[in-house]
């Protein structure tokens, strides 16, 4: 499976909460664009993550590729999937009160 962004995301985030942590073994870099700027070729399998939110997985080799807010029309994509070099850069760090114990967070970035 392959995807591409034809979008350009408002910003890069890295998401601490729960949830991200527990799928990802850290945390998740991701951004987002309208659900009509991704091209997908093959199949996603989604996971039902909340009442209010889906991911998507590649169903081949796993891979954690996409998050969605249910209803919001918009989709996020883990930026780790993408080819490099992707001119993005983290803009803030989010549910930091969440994060695992085993980390700090030193690079200056807003936290939320």
């Amino acid at each position: 499976m392959r995807f591409n962004v034809t979008g350009t995301p408002d910003e890069a985030v890295a998401c601490h909460c729960t949830q991200c942590r527990k799928q990802s073994g850290h945390f998740m870099a991701d951004a987002e664009v309208p659900e009509g700027e991704i091209e997908i070729k093959g199949t996603v399998r989604w996971y039902q993550a909340s009442t209010t939110a889906r991911r998507g997985f590649c169903p081949a080799c796993g891979s954690v590729l996409f998050w969605q807010r249910l209803g919001s029309g918009d989709m996020g994509f883990s930026l780790g999937a993408l080819d490099d070099p992707t001119g993005l850069q983290l803009e803030r760090h989010l549910h930091v009160a969440s994060k695992g114990d085993y980390y700090e967070i030193a690079d200056g970035l807003p936290q939320e």
